[in-house]
């Protein structure tokens, strides 16, 4: 192995595998090295040096030159195949190492690629240079991938495996929703709208507030395109996923109430100390705000940065009654400590228990004595109140669970009763189908008082009330027959009809006087 051959193999592994020189210099040494040392054995110090210059290999046995003699005797044939296992092993890992660097800087960039294969719900997508891999928990909820799809997702983790560079996707991560602005909207590249802040639900919704540095650009009409033509893209892309864009504002007081759209809000309450808002709609509202699963009232959350609490004018009332009377039976602890306390946002024990004692000392002018005995009787008080809660969440699964069961097993029931009420009213109904209450009273047939036959007293009572007859009744100890055949209905008399009378008639039912007694 000569200089110049030494500089042309170099030449040709830099270019191609975009490695660099000096890694393969070092692998080549390296390679010379492992012959050497497999001619020579282990009891010699040997060691390789390559001018970077001309290429030229020289071998340093025990601190003396090798001549070249010696050194074509080393690289020979099999020491040659050593040597050249020995640089292909650190091409590998150099060209390991160049990925895992250039991926490594594309994190949280968005990349393309085709699906080539599915293992175990897992995608492997085929970026070109690697294959990458896209796991089920990253993929958009509800998305059907097939082999050949080209998709779009951004790298979320780069691993070295072995000899290979492990590329991890993701398609539910929120950056993808900020790559996919920065492609459709031209002036989100430009930096000319900013995007202040988003929150994503992958497959659901997602929220994005927007900024623009123009007075004369309509930031959340520029994002959404002419007749949505830009942000349908992007929903397209992302499976139909509802993205909400809202105005962003560096007050709470308006960005709170833009972030919750499409709920209408009356007020916004500051909690600094909690780092709370609390947000006041009207009843009808409520649900609104909330979201469907509390999904529009918790993306409100993430974009804001604040916890936010929703609730009605009245249910506010009745919290900040109820929290100033649990904690006015605190010791040491005024009505006048309470009220500030609770005005600070501070609705629970468990608010309490984690307030800092300078704060709480600061509110009621308090030793530190007495606000750790505040902050340890919160801390107690809050324990016990979420066992209650969770006993009292147990015991309503419970009773859901039970009612379920019972529900289940009634029809059960009911399907194993019903042949054999069928088979003893069978007779009884064929002797009496397809005749009427005359030709039942003709046969003889006697009408108990409990078990009233067809067309009986409660069915006349239903009729009237449906059609807005009202009749007097029978005589008592007497039941009303059955309605006569449609033919043989008489027209009411006209001092017992009331004011549906018309209404009956236009329907087409109206009831008859009882024609005949039965005696029970």
């Amino acid at each position: 192995m000569n200089g110049p051959e030494v500089l042309r193999v170099v030449d040709a592994i830099h270019r191609d595998k975009n490695i660099d020189k000096e890694i393969v210099f070092e692998g080549i040494a390296q390679a010379i090295l492992s012959a050497s040392r497999k001619h020579f054995g282990e009891d010699f110090e040997l060691s390789v040096a390559i001018d970077r210059e001309t290429g030229e290999p020289t071998v340093f046995c025990d601190g003396e030159e090798l001549e070249k003699e010696v050194l074509g005797d080393i690289l020979g044939r099999i020491a040659a195949q050593t040597a050249k296992q020995v640089m292909i092993q650190k091409i590998r890992e150099a060209e390991r190492d160049a990925l895992f660097i250039e991926f490594t800087e594309m994190k949280s960039q968005q990349v393309t690629g085709s699906i080539s294969r599915f293992d175990g719900g897992a995608a492997t997508v085929n970026l070109g240079k690697v294959e990458a891999f896209l796991p089920r928990s990253e993929q958009i909820p509800g998305e059907s991938l097939r082999v050949g799809d080209r998709v779009r997702a951004v790298v979320i983790d780069v691993r070295k495996a072995g000899s290979r560079v492990k590329v991890i996707l993701s398609r539910a991560h929120p950056d993808l929703v900020l790559r996919l602005f920065e492609i459709e909207i031209p002036e989100v590249s430009d930096r000319v709208i900013e995007i202040r802040s988003l929150a994503r639900e992958a497959g659901y919704r997602s929220k994005v507030a927007v900024s623009c540095i123009d007075s004369k650009i309509d930031a959340v009409g520029a994002c959404v395109g002419m007749r949505g033509a830009r942000i349908r893209n992007i929903v397209d892309e992302l499976a139909d996923e509802r993205i909400d864009i809202v105005r962003w504002n560096d007050s709470l007081q308006v960005l709170v109430p833009n972030a919750l759209q499409p709920a209408e809000v009356e007020d916004v309450i500051l909690c600094p100390m909690l780092g709370r808002v609390i947000v006041l709609v009207r009843d009808d509202q409520l649900s609104l705000a909330i979201g469907k699963r509390g999904q529009n009232v918790r993306l409100a959350s993430k974009l804001v940065g604040w916890d936010i609490e929703i609730m009605t004018r009245d249910e506010l009332d009745e919290q900040l009654d109820r929290t100033v009377a649990a904690f006015s039976l605190i010791d040491d602890v005024s009505e006048e400590l309470a009220e500030g306390l609770v005005a600070q946002g501070f609705f629970s024990y468990y608010d309490l228990s984690v307030i800092e004692p300078d704060q709480l000392a600061e509110l009621g002018g308090l030793t530190d004595e007495q606000c750790d005995h505040i902050v340890e009787y919160a801390d107690v008080a809050a324990v016990k109140q979420e066992e209650e809660e969770s006993r009292r969440r147990a015991e309503e699964k419970a009773a859901r669970a039970l009612s379920a069961k019972q529900a289940a097993e009634q029809p059960a029931t009911v399907a194993a009763e019903s042949p054999a009420t069928v088979d003893a009213e069978s007779p009884e109904g064929e002797e009496s189908g397809g005749e009427s209450g005359d030709s039942a009273e003709g046969n003889g047939e006697s009408v108990s008082q409990d078990e009233p036959a067809p067309g009986s007293e409660a069915e006349v009572e239903d009729a009237s009330n449906a059609s807005g007859v009202s009749g007097d009744g029978a005589p008592e100890g007497a039941v009303d027959a059955e309605i006569p055949a449609e033919d043989e209905v008489s027209e009411a008399p006209a001092d017992a009809v009331g004011e549906g009378t018309s209404a009956a008639e236009e329907t087409g039912v109206v009831e008859a006087e009882p024609t005949k007694d039965i005696d029970v």
